[in-house]
């Protein structure tokens, strides 16, 4: 309906004298909004004050010589002109009338715009580091992720979902060694393990199964294993030291053959362990792109090349340094060190390349609000590398607080006593998960109450939109106990029926439907979704309670042709309320 008003705008513009208005200003996209106030008509545009002054006219005579331009239409009941110039149009009962039926006839596919030929958006999140499982924070990522999807695509866009495994580099090592340690103690050695180490449960099953795997093969003694390492940090020692002794011993150990083993075995372990839990979650992706094959493939070397042949590297104590200061950043970065070894930064800018190599055209990754130095210096990788710096994206995600009792959970990935988000699943659900983790801005802190999440109460969102869609259901199960059946075609013929106020408010928020899922989209805001389906989940548990004889408004009434009129546009909110779901991830139960 928004795009009907944007066109005849448009059409009274492009018929406007060249003398009256330049041929830019014509041309121009007008802006439509809903009014606030119904008595001001449905949709407004202040298209004639924002050309006002270039066209040198005043904002109400230009107003009304775009309405006399105006071509007639029978969605538009009348055209006003109001305050300082703004444009106020009235539609129809019919167009509201037109538009249920295109909501019922559509189903699924209402408000989903056709795949386009324009810029392909590869999405990156969660891409959180397999040493261990996946926790809170990772879960408002997933959601976060999986639910911007479903809007770029809705919007029309062409979407890849990946996931960047980060299974190289120190922490990957670190992982390595705890589990071989773990697996030590499986065979009854008493060896030292890392007060820096991971501590999680989670490793012991990954040190059973590399014990099933390799039996005794990987066993050392635990006296080889502390002779000569220094003190740790519990002992008066330096914890960062004592972690990258006892890594080098155990590769010592182990030889770089036997560590890989181990290397290789933890991070399939973890990474299988995460791809199951997002996979239960709801969310999938095109790819897991390791971050190891942009050194065996090449990547790297071709982004530093670029980097050199740019003139933005230079060598300094023996490492090479990528000039970041020349591009925002508060210091240059070095991507090679002197022992030839490329820093993470180096993998970061060459996957940025790589994505662009791949043909996508709007990179976006979906990171935590501690990555805010971050995006300067890989906008800046890219920008000296030949490509566009504003092809990179970034969402910054906040932190989730868990609550439980009003009390607040405190978590620590490192000493193992976080929540993981699949015990966080367990407990409220999937719906939960999903619908909690986007109910806020991403760039707020999320407060997660555990309680309310489980209740079944209207204070919990979920509950109360999943239980406006099963309220439908219900009205329909009641309607053939009455022995009674619901003529869609007789609704439709009768929708002009539909009278009252709060029927003209439902009508009216359902059609917003496709106006928010584009201001979704194009926002990056799942949660304008979000509060769309709670406006219109209490518009529909406001207005009717079915069979209710205390209730402000009946549906199952006697009448046919008004009760199967009611009836559609009870399909039509059942529908769309499905639809968001589906959009966030989240079911629409019949039944509660």
């Amino acid at each position: 309906m928004k795009s009907t008003i944007e066109k005849l705008i448009s059409t009274a513009l492009a018929a406007l004298p060249p003398d009256l208005l330049s041929a830019e200003a014509r041309a121009a996209r007008p802006e439509v909004e809903r009014t606030r106030d119904a008595s001001h008509g449905d949709y407004a545009s202040n298209v004639a004050m924002r050309h006002a002054k270039a066209a040198k006219q005043n904002p109400r005579a230009l107003a009304e010589a775009i309405i006399s331009a105006l071509p007639a239409d029978p969605s538009v009941a009348r055209v006003e002109l109001a305050g300082p110039g703004f444009i106020n149009f009235h539609l129809t009962a019919a167009a509201y009338h037109a538009e249920l039926g295109a909501i019922i006839d559509q189903g699924a596919s209402y408000g989903i715009q056709p795949p386009a030929s324009g810029e392909k958006i590869l999405l990156e999140f969660v891409s959180s580091n397999p040493t261990g499982p996946l926790h809170v924070g990772h879960g408002r990522h997933a959601a976060y992720g999986a639910a911007l999807a479903n809007l770029l695509i809705a919007a029309g866009h062409s979407v890849h979902r990946e996931f960047y495994i980060n299974d190289s580099g120190r922490q990957v090592d670190i992982l390595a060694v705890c589990v071989w340690l773990r697996y030590l103690e499986r065979l009854g050695e008493d060896a030292p393990f890392p007060s820096n180490g991971y501590k999680g449960e989670y490793l012991l099953a990954i040190a059973a199964s590399l014990e099933a795997e390799f039996s005794h093969k990987l066993r050392q003694s635990a006296a080889a294993v502390r002779d000569g390492l220094p003190l740790d940090e519990p002992e008066g020692g330096d914890k960062e030291q004592y972690t990258d002794a006892i890594i080098a011993r155990a590769r010592a150990l182990l030889g770089e053959e036997g560590f890989r083993k181990v290397v290789d075995h933890s991070l399939s372990g973890m990474t299988a362990d995460i791809r199951s839990d997002l996979a239960e979650m709801g969310v999938t992706f095109d790819r897991w792109f390791s971050e190891r094959s942009l050194t065996t493939s090449g990547a790297i070397d071709e982004s530093l090349k670029r980097l050199e042949q740019s003139g933005h590297t230079y060598r300094k104590d023996g490492a090479l340094w990528f000039r970041a200061t020349e591009f925002g950043d508060d210091e240059d970065r070095v991507v090679e060190r002197e022992n030839g070894m490329r820093t993470y930064f180096a993998s970061d800018i060459a996957y940025h390349l790589d994505k662009r190599l791949r043909g996508f055209d709007r990179l976006i990754d979906v990171l935590g609000a501690d990555h805010h130095g971050y995006v300067a210096r890989v906008r800046g990788g890219l920008a000296a590398m030949g490509e566009p710096p504003d092809s990179l994206e970034v969402p910054l995600l906040q932190l989730v607080n868990l609550y439980r009792g009003g009390e607040k959970i405190a978590m620590g990935k490192r000493e193992g006593n976080f929540v993981t988000l699949r015990q966080l699943r367990h407990e409220v659900g999937n719906d939960a998960c999903r619908f909690y983790f986007v109910m806020r801005s991403h760039d707020q802190q999320l407060d997660f109450d555990l309680e309310l999440a489980k209740s079944r109460t209207a204070e919990n969102p979920v509950f109360y939109i999943q239980y406006a869609h099963a309220r439908v259901a219900s009205v329909l199960r009641q309607l053939a106990e009455r022995g009674l059946e619901y003529d869609a075609a007789r609704g439709r013929a009768n929708l002009d029926r539909l009278t009252e106020a709060h029927e003209r408010k439902l009508m009216v928020a359902l059609t917003r439907y496709p106006e928010v899922l584009a201001l979704a989209a194009a926002t990056r805001a799942p949660h304008t979704l979000v509060n769309f389906l709670r406006e219109l989940a209490n518009e529909l548990h406001g207005a009717y309670a079915a069979g209710n004889e205390n209730a402000a408004h009946r549906v199952i009434v006697d009448d046919e042709a008004t009760r199967d009129a009611r009836l559609s546009l009870f399909q039509a909110t059942r529908q769309i309320i499905r639809n968001g779901l589906a959009i966030l991830g989240v079911s629409a139960p019949d039944t509660m």
